[in-house]
């Protein structure tokens, strides 16, 4: 017989997803907003192709927040978006992952490098919640004037501080100081901006 991890809590599983509490990604109310998010990522793609200025309406329905003079180039790939803020003059290039089950909120006047990953989710580490599907978020913070070198991946709960530098292909495990370079898997910061 499975375990009712829910039993007394009368929460849906998205209420429970908001939260940031565990609670079963396939639930229809969640698996609605993700397939929304599809919707307007491939659409944001379509009219950035015909013309990148017409486009940012569509980023804008998509994204929960989009300063002023904000670029991104699809694709996109997102869980929801509207968990997701991007701050003004900050662009991002090709193939960003930005899974947003908790909020992912990037500051002004960031660079975010191609194939970067913002990863929110989280699973249990015990086998059997996490055969069960189970799953949470932490969210992740970008200050302002942070550079992402390609491919970085940053990791549930981290927050970079203002004008870091993370090179590129680090695995940001953990927080990282304002006005640092990091490197490496783990990120650790190397010298002092």
């Amino acid at each position: 017989m499975p375990t009712d991890y829910f039993a007394g809590d009368p929460r849906t599983h998205l209420d429970r997803m908001l939260a940031g509490d565990l609670y079963i990604a396939d639930d229809p109310e969640i698996a609605e907003r993700q397939q929304r998010a599809v919707r307007l990522a491939a659409r944001y793609q379509a009219a950035y192709t015909e013309d990148a200025r017409t486009a940012g309406p569509l980023l804008a329905e998509l994204l929960g927040g989009v300063g002023d003079q904000a670029h991104v180039r699809p694709p996109l790939y997102v869980d929801y978006g509207s968990n997701i803020t991007i701050g003004a003059r900050t662009f991002v290039n090709y193939n960003l992952t930005a899974l947003d089950v908790a909020a992912i909120t990037v500051g002004e006047d960031c660079q975010i490098g191609p194939n970067v990953q913002l990863l929110t989710p989280t699973h249990p580490l015990e086998p059997a919640p996490r055969r069960d599907k189970l799953e949470a978020a932490l969210p992740i913070t970008i200050g302002d004037n942070v550079w992402l070198g390609g491919g970085v991946i940053v990791c549930p709960g981290v927050t970079i501080g203002d004008n870091s530098v993370i090179g590129a292909g680090a695995v940001v495990t953990k927080d990282i100081p304002a006005n640092v370079v990091a490197v490496g898997s783990p990120a650790r910061p190397i010298r002092t901006l």
